[in-house]
């Protein structure tokens, strides 16, 4: 399968569905912001600064276990819950199809 169709929820509750490849290793941050979504990702993707952090909504369970660095940064957000990732750890893939994503970084703000 070359695309997978992935639902994000924005701050105004608004959810649109987008065409995501499979195919060019990216990560769900980089898919977020090549469709102009407002995720910051200050620090390149790096797991340092979870300014594109995002709650798995649908299809959590289908995702990759959270490795430390990623853990630790949700760990310093007030707004962390069961299902906070952190978008640039999330690779997408196959699996991922279906899943809703809530745009959760600045949930704070509002």
């Amino acid at each position: 399968m070359a695309d997978i169709k992935i639902r994000v929820q924005d701050y105004t509750g608004e959810i649109k569905e987008i065409e995501a490849p499979t195919d060019m290793n990216l990560s769900l941050m980089e898919l977020l912001k090549a469709n102009e979504y407002p995720v910051l990702a200050t620090c390149g993707g790096m797991a340092l600064c979870a300014t594109c952090h995002v709650k798995v909504e649908e299809g959590f369970e289908k995702l990759s276990e959270s490795g430390d660095n990623e853990l630790d940064m949700i760990d310093t957000l007030p707004n962390a819950e069961y299902n906070s990732r952190l978008a640039c750890q999330l690779r997408l893939n196959d699996a991922m199809d279906g899943m809703l994503v809530r745009l959760a970084a600045d949930e704070n703000d509002l």
